[in-house]
């Protein structure tokens, strides 16, 4: 366990922020620390988590089902969604607390906030009494001044060129 855990923030429109997340998780893993991650979102196809469950000292928590767009849910699909990811996400908190960990990733945490399928308060607040060693790295597209003010590294992933603009879809591999 480390003295002091830190909040790392990976945000914008820009594709690599998963990448970013995921990279610390392995150069952790590879350190000797226990890496939980909570991905939002998402189904649990991608192959960056294939190899992640496959890493010593690495738990993907969450067993996620077919996932939908937020825009493409009805309201009665985004209160099913929500009231999921607050009791999923309260288990993942009590398991923190209870667990000696040394790094959680929240990955699209940001994403699921901003569309308002997750509360922002139970976010920041785990945030303002997480354990003192843990590492929290979240991702998503948007940031809060809340979730800025709480955070020790920002960094902004930008797109300034994506072949999606040209029609061309996720690849395997490359953005999935």
């Amino acid at each position: 366990m480390r003295e002091t855990g830190l909040i790392h923030v990976y945000y914008g429109d820009g594709k690599g922020k998963t990448t970013c997340g995921m990279g610390l998780c392995i150069r952790a893993a590879g350190a000797g620390c226990k890496v939980l991650v909570y991905q939002f979102m998402k189904d649990g196809r991608g192959h960056e988590r294939r190899i992640l469950e496959n890493l010593p000292n690495v738990c993907c928590a969450n067993a996620v089902r077919d996932v939908s767009f937020s825009f493409r849910m009805s309201s009665e699909e985004k209160d099913i969604e929500r009231d999921r990811y607050r009791r999923e996400l309260e288990r993942v908190f009590d398991r923190v607390r209870q667990e000696s960990w040394d790094v959680l990733f929240l990955d699209e945490v940001l994403y699921a906030v901003s569309c308002h399928l997750l509360q922002e308060s139970i976010l920041t607040d785990f945030l303002d009494t997480k354990p003192e060693g843990l590492e929290v790295i979240l991702t998503g597209n948007d940031l809060s001044e809340e979730v800025r003010k709480r955070a020790d590294y920002v960094s902004r992933i930008v797109k300034e060129k994506h072949p999606y603009d040209r029609g061309l879809h996720a690849r395997s591999g490359i953005e999935y």
